[in-house]
């Protein structure tokens, strides 16, 4: 049967190939059908991927800035000519002829390195990189030198590009290492570029704001076993901050169980100040070294970057703040993180600033985290203001600045304050500095290393920050604990001049005493060469008597009392002192105010009189300024400064002012008989020549200070205008006595 169906079939295809030719057409309609078919599934399809893509796409969302924040970190740099280059053909033809130099270079090292058996650096292998690049990468490589003198050379070198590309600074601050970082930004007047920028800070909780987080951070600390003032200016912290949290939420906060509730704030204290009372609490934490590690692992670093952040408009904030950080370097473990939480930039950008306060805030804390150079730890209060940046002149001795009462390390040893009326006369002078130590004695002798010191003081138990540390405040206390900072600074290592104002150089007496009596401070006594006195009352003061007297009223601390003239611990402080500067033959000037000055509406008082400021050995010189203004200067050329630079007969300040003859003998000449003359270049030239001549009959010229300033025999000022007048025929002579 298959094969009848096989040949029914073939014989129908036969029967259907042989027939007459018929052709079929396919009709327009259906071909117009097809296509309506086909653009409908072709449209729609493409509607349907469209609306897909869309809503994908909305679906979907890319945060740019994480992914901007990642290109700064993995970005690979590529070298172009630069564009200027580009567009100057001659330019780019000498650009070219300096590749191809630096090739055969290059080629000529490698065939030097083969012949004569000795490796080449391996980044000078690379034959297509550009000239720039090769140094880049060589001198970061030699910053990682194992030899100490390569690493300092190559960091001095990155220091001094401020011609490369910003991708080339980029590329730079991601391949430096803690150490080179450290280096740079210790370094005068470094690209900022080089450092990388703080990394973004964590994400803060819901309604945490950052007094609450500065309040976790306190209330996290340890509580026990801490100082009586750590307790005080934690207790302080809180308190204000609950107050505030108090008025503004009707809480009720407790600490150390005592309950604070709403009625005990009638208003809300600024958050601003809140954060100051915070950050005060840290500092006394941070001089707690075992409080540290706990600062930095519960995130402080970080939340102290956010309101360094927030605050900056607020100089003293951000002082207290690097304070902190100051305060945290003094131990090395926590360097890593100081470093990779982003304070090295901060730190750089702080050293720069014009402000002689901040930029001493940051130099101090990165002279404690810089262990390449730096072998000194400078403790809370102990800033160094020259120098401040990595340098290679040699320190040849130390100048100590320690002020008085109410006095600081900066405003005390500020120039003096200008009358507005004779500013506004005089015009446009001189720029003012905020510390003249800093700006002009630096200038003037670049080997020095000067220092200055600060500590809290106050005329009444009133206004004492810490009332409980009343044992503090006495001159025996205040002596140790400087002694130990100063020691910890490296000050007794080299020759070493004191610089005091007021109580401050009581202070100082009752340090040397004491290291003279203490066989680990014998080199600080041995090194001391000189100490000069603005107007210390080494015999007391009657404004601390007035103090006593009222001491209802004022409650005089324990600093002021110890003032009262005559008293006799103020007595044998001075006849030890005495004994010990005549065995130890160390120099001393002293300089004596001559006007009152004001402590109230309508009153005046010689706070330290002549017969007080007079130690009994060493110069004394008289100067018509009042008590405040002892020790700021008018003016760079005036005689306080230039006195105290130029102290003719005292071989202290020629060993440490001058050319630094150490083992100079000058004569002691008392400069009371002597007399400040002023006059023009002219009349200068003709005293020279009256002195050279012994015109009349035996030289008087104490000291040539400068073009318009000389130091004359008292005796001889009456004759000289005599024999001026008869020499110039003229009845007038341009001297001003002082």
């Amino acid at each position: 049967m298959s094969v009848a169906a096989l040949r029914m079939i073939r014989c129908r295809r036969l029967s259907s190939t042989t027939g007459p030719g018929v052709k079929k057409v396919l009709p327009w309609r259906d071909i117009r059908k097809i296509a309506k078919v086909t653009g409908a599934v072709i449209l729609g399809g493409c509607v349907f991927i469209t609306y897909e893509v869309v809503s994908l796409n909305q679906a979907v969302s890319i945060d740019m800035q994480a992914i901007q924040q990642e290109k700064l970190k993995s970005y690979i740099y590529l070298s172009a000519t630069p564009s200027k280059e580009q567009e100057n053909i001659g330019t780019g033809l000498t650009y070219k002829a300096r590749r191809e130099l630096h090739k055969a270079a290059r080629r000529f090292l490698e065939i030097s390195s083969r012949i004569l058996l000795r490796p080449l650096d391996e980044h000078l292998s690379r034959m297509d990189a550009d000239p720039h690049e090769v140094a880049l990468w060589v001198l970061l490589k030699r910053a990682c030198s194992a030899n100490r003198t390569t690493r300092l050379s190559a960091v001095q070198e990155l220091a001094q590009n401020h011609h490369w590309q910003d991708y080339q600074y980029q590329t730079a601050a991601q391949a430096i290492d803690q150490r080179t970082a450290l280096g740079l930004a210790r370094t005068s007047q470094v690209d900022q570029r080089f450092f990388l920028s703080p990394p973004v800070l964590p994400g803060v909780e819901d309604g945490l704001s950052v007094e609450d987080g500065l309040r976790q951070l306190l209330a996290s600390l340890p509580q026990s076993e801490v100082d009586q003032c750590v307790q005080y200016f934690t207790s302080l912290a809180l308190r204000e901050s609950t107050q505030s949290l108090a008025a503004q939420r009707g809480g009720l906060w407790c600490f150390g169980g005592n309950g604070l509730p709403y009625a005990q704030s009638l208003t809300s204290v600024p958050t601003e100040k809140v954060e100051s009372f915070c950050l005060q609490a840290l500092v006394q934490h941070s001089k707690v070294q075992s409080h540290c590690d706990h600062i930095v692992a519960n995130g402080g670093l970080h939340l102290l970057q956010r309101v360094y952040q927030l605050r900056r408009d607020s100089p003293k904030i951000q002082r207290n703040i690097v304070r902190i950080i100051g305060n945290l370097a003094l131990n090395d473990s926590v360097h890593p993180a100081i470093v990779q939480s982003g304070w090295v930039s901060v730190l750089a950008e702080m050293m720069q600033s014009p402000h002689i306060m901040q930029a001493s805030h940051a130099a101090r804390a990165l002279a404690n985290l810089d262990r390449e150079t730096v072998k000194e730890k400078y403790q809370d209060g102990v800033y160094v203001l020259h120098p401040q940046c990595r340098t290679s002149q040699p320190i040849k001795a130390d100048v100590l600045f320690v002020h008085g009462l109410l006095g600081a390390a900066f405003k005390t040893w500020r120039q003096q304050d200008c009358d507005p009326t004779e500013e506004k006369a005089a015009g446009a002078s001189e720029d003012y500095t905020e510390c003249w130590p800093k700006s002009w004695l630096a200038a003037d002798c670049p080997n020095l290393r000067v220092l200055s010191v600060e500590y809290d003081t106050h005329l009444s138990d009133w206004r004492a920050k810490c009332p409980v540390e009343n044992q503090r405040m006495s001159l025996a206390y205040r002596s140790r604990e400087l002694l130990k900072k100063l020691k910890s600074a490296g000050v007794g290592d080299r020759p070493v001049v004191w610089v005091s104002h007021s109580m401050g150089g009581l202070l100082v007496k009752k340090m040397l005493l004491d290291a003279s009596r203490d066989p680990d401070m014998r080199e600080l006594m041995k090194n001391t060469k000189g100490v000069m006195f603005y107007s210390v009352p080494h015999h007391g003061t009657f404004m601390a008597e007035y103090s006593v007297n009222v001491r209802y009223l004022l409650f005089p601390s324990v600093e002021v009392r110890e003032l009262c003239r005559d008293s006799p611990a103020l007595r044998d402080l001075n006849d030890n002192f005495l004994n010990m500067a005549k065995d130890r033959e160390f120099n001393v000037l002293s300089f004596a105010e001559t006007m009152p000055t004001t402590i109230g509406p309508m009153i005046k008082i010689l706070v330290v009189p002549m017969q007080s400021a007079d130690l009994g050995i060493g110069d004394l010189v008289q100067v018509d300024v009042d008590h405040l203004n002892i020790c700021k200067p008018e003016k760079k050329d005036s005689f306080l400064y230039k006195r105290s630079l130029n102290q003719p007969a005292s071989q202290t300040f020629k060993l440490c002012f001058g050319d630094w003859c150490l083992e100079a003998n000058s004569i002691m000449v008392n400069v009371l008989k002597g007399v400040l003359v002023e006059c023009d270049p002219a009349m200068k030239q003709f005293l020279l020549y009256l002195d050279e001549t012994s015109a009349l009959g035996k030289k008087f010229i104490i000291q040539d200070l400068d073009e318009t300033h000389v130091f004359i025999l008292a005796e001889v000022v009456h004759i000289l205008q005599e024999r001026v007048g008869e020499l110039m025929d003229q009845n007038s002579f341009p001297i001003t006595q002082k």
